[in-house]
């Protein structure tokens, strides 16, 4: 889950604040950063004293940028006057950039860790001086440090400001911010996928409350992107019915060629994904690609077996169905089955609560510190299998990134890892850190 950070100061920006040991590179990254040598760079240590602000813009986003006077272990005069001034500005800040030398962790920046540590959800540690391929690796073993959230840059040569930027955007929340200032909240974005005649439109019209899609029996009928948005639960979604996918050996006409480009391409624009099937015709395998599609981009996918009013009533069916589906369909065992009729309504409203149980997921965040502690718990319950000069070992783990989720573990021996083994961490993270209903990317790094 994105971290909220939701404090603002008096113009109603968000405040990010760069504090780090002396000569890590702060005030050369500040002015990398506003685009104008605005702070003092020199070797000397404690050449800032007094916080220095500016107004730092990138893409359409805007934050109050604050260069510190840094942090010393030895506080006499002066510098504790500036050392405590940098802490109390952290209290109040929305993002805090912790600076760090690649080539070395100090005492000073040891204690300036664990002084940070109760700031842990809003600290972005910041990698610097990693100014050629060789050091790139390095910079992972900062992870080690305990914060969820590390990236490398060069803050000289400019290397890595996009990354940085893409931090900034995903760790502060504009959108609460806005909110504030009366601007409308997050959409849960979903997208209906699906083979022609499985009823898409269907369904999209009867969520928006609308005919705002043609239903028609002839396959096709669907070919750009119909959008809409509607409100369930107090919350507001955005639905997007795309065109029914078929075989690529029967796509012959181009407008159907680009509808399908663009049904794909809207699985990026999307949250969670409802991969329609007809429960009267069953399974077929473009679902299965269509489905490897949609977990390849770490989105979330219900499947979601309409017309199921049509079949039957035979005791245990359900159950049958779910059995068929999961041997069918490995990849995806961890999605949710929810049976609807979208022509009379029935079982929407629990699609839509799956919708958003998935959402959570896919937007939740676990704190290192205890992706580490639950490590500990499985590697103590099942060793990791022996290779040729010894046993294979997890040394520690992260998660990088929510919506999609990624986590990151790093082992002694990369090579010949046993996917097994792996499957075993991917089992415990669903059942142990809850994320039991979406997909999730899991690789391993060399220390």
């Amino acid at each position: 889950m994105r971290d909220l950070m939701t404090s603002q100061n008096k113009n109603g920006l968000p405040v990010v604040v760069v504090i780090g040991r002396p000569n890590v590179g702060k005030s050369t990254l500040f002015n990398r950063m506003v685009g104008r040598r605005k702070a003092i760079t020199d070797p000397s240590p404690g050449v800032t004293r007094d916080p220095v602000e500016a107004v730092y813009s990138f893409g359409n986003r805007t934050v109050r940028l604050i260069d510190t006077g840094g942090y010393k272990v030895e506080q006499e005069g002066l510098d504790a006057l500036v050392s405590s001034r940098s802490l109390e500005i952290m209290e109040s800040a929305d993002l805090v950039l912790l600076l760090m030398d690649v080539m070395e962790i100090t005492p000073e920046d040891e204690t300036l860790v664990k002084i940070l540590r109760r700031f842990s959800k809003k600290v972005l540690v910041v990698v610097n001086k990693v100014d050629h391929q060789g050091r790139d690796s390095d910079v992972w073993n900062f992870y080690s440090l305990g914060f969820d959230h590390v990236i490398g840059m060069s803050a000289e040569h400019g290397i890595g400001m996009t990354e940085l930027d893409e931090k900034l955007e995903e760790l502060i929340d504009f959108d609460i911010i806005r909110e504030q200032n009366d601007i409308s909240e997050h959409q849960i974005a979903i997208t209906i996928m699906g083979k022609p005649n499985t009823g898409k439109s269907t369904l999209t019209n009867r969520l928006l409350g609308r005919r705002a899609s043609i239903v028609s029996d002839i396959p096709g009928t669907t070919r750009d992107v119909v959008e809409g948005a509607f409100e369930y639960s107090k919350k507001l979604y955005k639905v997007l019915d795309t065109a029914g996918i078929r075989r690529k050996k029967k796509v012959g006409e181009n407008v159907e060629y680009y509808s399908v480009n663009r049904a794909f391409q809207s699985i990026e624009e999307s949250d969670v994904v409802l991969l329609m099937i007809d429960a009267v015709d069953g399974l077929a395998d473009q679902d299965k690609k269509i489905a490897a599609q949609i977990v390849k981009n770490g989105r979330g996918v219900i499947l979601v077996l309409n017309k199921w009013d049509k079949l039957k009533d035979i005791p245990n069916q359900m159950e049958a169905v779910k059995d068929r589906i999961k041997f069918l369909f490995p990849v995806l065992a961890f999605a949710p089955i929810v049976p609807i009729s979208a022509l009379t309504g029935e079982g929407v409203d629990e699609l839509l609560k799956q919708v958003n149980k998935a959402w959570k997921q896919l937007n939740k965040r676990i704190e290192t510190a205890r992706v580490n502690e639950a490590l500990k718990r499985w590697t103590e319950n099942q060793e990791a299998p022996r290779h040729s000069r010894g046993r294979y070992k997890i040394m520690y783990g992260t998660q990088i990134r929510t919506n999609p989720v990624h986590f990151v573990f790093f082992v002694n021996r990369k090579t010949g890892f046993p996917d097994s083994y792996l499957q075993y961490i991917i089992n415990n993270i669903r059942k142990d850190l809850g994320f039991s209903s979406i997909p999730l990317r899991v690789e391993t790094k060399e220390r």
